[in-house]
């Protein structure tokens, strides 16, 4: 899952980075809210993680614009007004979830795990593709009923393509999904995901659409 940090302190978001990459996320990092709103538009991520007090404009005016285009976008808001007030402020301005500073990162880490569980059961979390079938609450992925163990990428990238069975996925758009801003990629990384995926789901149900990208095919 994707998830775009919107924090101006350089430690709080390199500590929040790093918690979250271990705990399987994808992490991008913007320090503005004009940056932030940009990003939402051209590669809207699964979640948002958003400051209230941004260098350029107010965490709420970043929530409202986010609003009006991207009504379904899970928002956790961070902020150091912890009073009752500001809480319902933000709330009723669209916030999914509330986050005082200063706060542990364990609680931080459960409340992004209960909005993820949240996004991946408000439809069904079992999706299934010819003989393949991927549970996103439990991450679990079984080929003909048997349970078959995925590396992190892996598990993201099958997810992605079943997500989209039937249409065809780029490379740019896969390697946005497994990596964070700035990571370091392999120019064949992609490759070797999609080569060990056919190995352990012992299928060819992933296609190679050669100069574009890959997909899935509906049974």
């Amino acid at each position: 899952m994707s998830i775009l940090l919107v924090e101006d302190d350089p430690t709080l978001a390199n500590g929040l980075t790093k918690a979250l990459q271990k705990k399987g996320f994808t992490v991008n990092h913007v320090s503005k809210g004009a940056d932030a709103l940009h990003v939402i538009a051209a590669e809207p991520p699964d979640l948002v993680i958003l400051d209230l007090g941004l260098p350029d404009m107010d965490g709420m005016q970043v929530l409202g614009k986010l609003r009006s285009t991207a009504k379904e976008l899970p928002v956790l808001m961070l902020t150091a007004r912890d009073s009752l007030t500001d809480k319902v402020a933000g709330l009723e301005s669209g916030a999914d979830d509330y986050l005082a500073k200063p706060f542990e990162m364990a609680e931080l880490l459960a409340r992004v795990g209960a909005l993820s569980r949240r996004i991946n059961t408000a439809t069904s979390h079992l999706i299934a593709v010819a003989d393949i079938e991927l549970d996103t609450a439990s991450q679990q992925v079984r080929v003909q009923g048997q349970s078959v163990e995925l590396r992190r990428r892996e598990y993201m990238l099958l997810q992605a393509l079943m997500e989209n069975c039937g249409r065809v996925q780029t490379r740019e758009n896969l390697e946005r999904k497994l990596y964070s801003w700035g990571e370091e990629v392999s120019s064949n990384a992609l490759e070797v995901h999609i080569h060990r995926l056919r190995k352990k789901l012992r299928t060819d149900a992933v296609k190679t659409i050669r100069g574009v990208g890959y997909m899935i095919e509906p049974a």
